[in-house]
């Protein structure tokens, strides 16, 4: 789904959840003063969609005792590229990873206990066929999570 299908009554209803997340489609629809038929209808619009993606998304990794993040930039072999994404999509820790373009080609998003929970992915990952170099930066803080709710209230707003 694109940002052009979303329009300003979807951005109203997902601040709605985002501020209650267990809702129902009647409270949602009282709350916004819209009907719950209309309500419902947009929710599962947004879930066939793609726009919502899985409620795992919401988790943080430090809550299932994953305490260091560190982004991994990868440079592979490009007749392999396939080799490596797929592989990484083996390993459960790497939680997330970008086509980038600069230096890397890829960059993933890696959770791990600690340092030597950490070495023993980067080993895993290192292993893997196509991969010429990584490099690797850890996070020491997350100063800004992954947000959207300036984009949808800015959606909310504007008058179509």
């Amino acid at each position: 789904m694109n940002t052009s299908q979303l329009d300003r009554l979807d951005a109203r209803i997902l601040l709605a959840l985002d501020a209650e997340p267990d809702a129902s489609a009647l409270a949602l629809s009282r709350s916004l003063g819209v009907a719950r038929n209309t309500v419902h209808a947009r929710l599962a619009r947004l879930e066939a969609s793609g726009a919502l993606g899985s409620f795992t998304r919401r988790l943080r990794g430090s809550a299932l005792g994953y305490t260091l993040t560190a982004l991994v930039s990868i440079s592979v072999m490009q007749t392999q590229s396939h080799l490596v994404e797929s592989g990484l999509f083996t390993i459960p820790e790497v939680v997330e990873v970008h086509a980038t373009t600069g230096d890397a080609d890829l960059v993933a998003k890696v959770l791990a206990r600690d340092t030597t929970d950490f070495h023993r992915i980067n080993t895993e990952i290192l292993r893997l066929e196509g991969i010429q170099r990584t490099s690797t930066v850890i996070s020491v803080l997350e100063v800004m999570p992954t947000r959207m709710e300036g984009l949808l209230e800015r959606l909310a707003r504007q008058d179509r």
